[in-house]
């Protein structure tokens, strides 16, 4: 089903002429629970990656304070709770999972990531593809350390030209790492529908000046600029930053490749949920009532956005990951 993001209370950019130049291309992904193959795009499914090539690793010690879990037991855990009814066998199933396995069973790396998202440039033209390129696969090490670390190997990106993979020569199963920290960096196989649409900077990107003026503008009509008319919610590709939540205090700074010090650029955003609220204006016309907000289950810290970064210099160094 195509999804559709209603159309914006009022065309900001009319008002603020100063933000007709400004304005990005981005597309959301509007992930939805599915069975993507290996060559769709898709959050959470699996990989065209070729079978001689080595799964993508991560060797560093990751921060486990909390009971680990199986990838299995995530999947059992989440067919459970998408049960009407539970059985007495399922209510102690639960709560076995939810037991959880001593945080000193973690072996020592390398742990094998597991597939966040896989994006072809036919359903995301607005990302940095290098040439020869088609395909970006983005993979993690499911730990929350993966969230406040900046240019580590807990976050890996592929670029890859799809044709090079042909279809014997695709890996058959993925390895799992044998834990998990928390099944919240676990994403749903979700399908995509992606849709293009124009953002413009959050306050913090703006001149001061501007966005002083936007604020006292905001007075005195019904439409917020961060929130209805600047950066879209959900999964996306491209565009601009999500507006800062917790380090407002702090503002804003340069995040730089770890490896070449470029200022980086967005690349993907994952946020918890696809709209807020019942009457949020990023809710797609299309979506019924009661439809979930959340359909990849993935919530970064107490429900932030996770923000990757790329290299604009070379899309093929490690990415900067970063809450906000």
């Amino acid at each position: 089903m195509t999804r559709t993001t209603p159309p914006r209370p009022l065309d900001v950019a009319s008002v603020f002429p100063e933000l007709a130049g400004m304005s990005r291309t981005a597309t959301r992904l509007h992930p939805r629970p599915g069975a993507p193959t290996v060559r769709e795009s898709s959050v959470g499914g699996p990989l065209l990656w070729p079978a001689d090539e080595p799964w993508a690793s991560c060797s560093q010690e990751h921060d486990a304070p909390f009971e680990l879990n199986t990838p299995e037991e995530v999947r059992t855990l989440r067919r459970i709770r998408a049960l009407g009814v539970w059985t007495d066998e399922d209510h102690a199933e639960v709560s076995r999972i939810h037991a959880g396995h001593d945080p000193s069973l973690l072996p020592e790396g390398p742990h094998p990531l597991i597939p966040v998202a896989q994006l072809y440039a036919r359903d995301v033209p607005c990302l940095p593809f290098p040439e020869g390129t088609d395909l970006l696969q983005v993979l993690w090490c499911p730990f929350i350390d993966i969230e406040y670390r900046e240019g580590s190997e807990a976050v890996q990106l592929r670029w890859r030209r799809a044709s090079d993979v042909a279809e014997a020569e695709v890996m058959a199963a993925a390895p799992e790492p044998a834990y998990v920290g928390t099944y919240e960096l676990v994403p749903v196989a979700c399908v995509l529908h992606p849709e293009q649409v124009r953002e413009y900077p959050a306050p913090h990107d703006l001149d001061p000046e501007l966005a002083d003026r936007i604020a006292r503008w905001e007075e005195g009509v019904s439409a917020d600029y961060q929130d209805d008319l600047s950066v879209a919610a959900g999964w996306k590709a491209g565009g601009w930053a999500a507006p800062f939540t917790f380090r407002d205090s702090g503002g804003p700074r340069e995040l730089r490749c770890p490896e070449c010090s470029a200022v980086g650029e967005p690349l993907l955003t994952l946020d918890h949920t696809e709209w807020r609220g019942e009457t949020s204006g990023w809710r797609p016309v299309e979506e019924p009532p009661g439809a979930s907000a959340a359909p990849t289950d993935i919530t970064v810290g107490r429900g932030y956005t996770l923000q990757i970064y790329g290299c604009p210099a070379d899309p093929r160094h490690l990415p900067v990951t970063v809450v906000q």
